[in-house]
């Protein structure tokens, strides 16, 4: 993969040879042909299906995405409000809530392409977290390495993360990048894939009290594996896998596949969204389904003796 430019990764350059950095698998050849994606996703950890969504479809809920953004004053009013560029000397967080009611987005996420898609993978009827993860990432640092298990563990763990960009997503807006291999390291990370960020010490007072007051994360870490993602490379192995990313592509990954995410050396905002699918017959992640799902808050915290 041919890169032009110096890339980071939670502030860390990174190693951009070839046995270092590389191109994500395409499977969008394997598309009506359940048993060939299923084992790709075995083998690689992951399914990346270019072009997979209709790019109106795509357009549709960016617009509606970027038009929310502007709205609260985030964006230049100098440039076209689908570009996404940051206002000038802006702090102001995004705000949580610009997917909520958001038929555009529900379009995209929920509509029969990607369900349909789901069912034929997982063999019957699916069902999805009604919680939806929008990523509206500022110029700066993007996600630490991490599994998605820790974070929605209580459930079936056979569940599937996908990741879509809403626009075009070069390398220096900070995309997704997954490491090669990783899901095949399960036995290494074991320590790690079976903790929960919502866990926390109940005969530890200090936990206790921030839990109380905060909702604050598990005792244990915040659900980032670290946040040197060149030293977990070297010690894992595989290669950080990425593209350019383009309206209408998705990618899929397993719940024990480590990922991140570049980051943003640009003035615009990156808009993805990360959202859950699995078998409709097993068990749910309690934390993320519902009119008003708890998420990590303080109703999904679970107490133990340490």
């Amino acid at each position: 993969m041919n890169v032009s430019t110096i890339l980071f990764s939670s502030g860390h350059e990174l190693d951009l040879a070839p046995e270092a950095f590389g191109q994500v698998v395409r499977s969008d050849h394997l598309l009506g042909q359940p048993a060939a994606l299923q084992e790709q996703l075995d083998a690689e950890g992951y399914l990346f299906i270019p072009g997979f969504f209709n790019r109106e479809l795509i357009d549709d809920a960016r617009a509606s995405l970027t038009g929310r953004l502007a709205a609260g004053g985030l964006l230049d009013p100098s440039a076209p409000t689908m570009e996404a560029r940051v206002r000038p000397g802006t702090l102001s967080p995004v705000p949580a809530d610009i997917a909520l009611r958001n038929p555009e987005l529900d379009r995209v996420i929920h509509g029969p392409e990607l369900l349909k898609f789901y069912a034929m993978l997982f063999g019957e009827s699916v069902r999805h977290y009604d919680f939806t993860w929008l990523r509206a990432v500022a110029p700066g640092r993007g996600s630490p390495a991490h599994c998605d298990l820790v974070y929605m563990g209580r459930g079936t763990h056979q569940v599937l993360t996908c990741w879509i960009p809403y626009g075009e997503v070069p390398l220096e807006l900070g995309g997704l990048i997954v490491l090669e291999g990783s899901h095949r390291q399960s036995a290494r990370l074991k320590n790690y894939l079976e903790s929960d960020v919502d866990r926390y010490c109940e005969n530890r007072p200090a936990e206790l009290e921030r839990v109380k007051v905060l909702g604050g994360w598990s005792h244990r870490h915040n659900g980032s594996l670290t946040t040197n993602p060149v030293s977990l490379r070297e010690k894992l192995g595989g290669r950080w896998l990425t593209t350019h990313w383009r309206p209408g592509d998705l990618i899929t990954f397993k719940m024990n596949l480590v990922h991140a995410s570049l980051d943003n050396q640009t003035d615009s905002i990156r808009l993805s969204s990360d959202t859950r699918y699995q078998r409709a017959s097993q068990p749910i992640d309690p934390r993320w389904v519902g009119e008003n799902p708890p998420g990590h808050g303080p109703r999904a915290k679970v107490g133990m003796v340490c």
